[in-house]
C-alpha cells in the first residue's frame, strides 16, 4: 500500500487556537514536511479551515487526533494523494 502523501482536509475549528497554533502542532508530526492552513470563513464562535498537508509518509490517524484534540472536527478529505510522487491537476480551458 502506497504511503500518503498529501491531504486536504475542510475542518471546523473553535477561533482559539488560532491557526498559527495548529499549523505548528500539525507541521511537528512525524513525517509532514509541510502545511498550510487557509482561513476560509469566519463566524462568532468558530473558523472554516481548509488544511493542506504534504510529507513522505503521513498518519491520517495522526493528524485526526492532533486536529480533534484542538477542538475542530473534519467535515470532509477534499483531496488524497498517495504513491512515489505527487500528481498535479491539469487545468485546461475551452475555446
Amino acid at each position: 500500500m502506497g504511503s500518503l502523501r498529501r491531504l486536504v482536509l475542510d475542518v471546523l475549528k473553535p477561533l482559539e487556537p488560532s491557526i498559527v497554533e495548529l499549523v505548528q502542532r500539525i507541521a511537528a508530526l512525524d513525517g509532514v514536511d509541510g502545511v498550510n492552513i487557509t482561513i476560509t470563513e469566519i463566524d462568532r464562535k468558530v473558523e472554516n479551515v481548509k488544511i493542506t498537508v504534504e510529507g513522505d509518509a503521513l498518519s491520517f490517524k495522526e493528524l485526526k487526533a492532533v486536529v480533534e484534540a484542538h477542538g475542530a472536527a473534519i467535515h470532509s478529505i477534499d483531496e488524497v494523494a498517495a504513491g512515489d510522487r505527487l500528481i498535479e491537476d491539469v487545468v485546461t480551458t475551452q475555446d
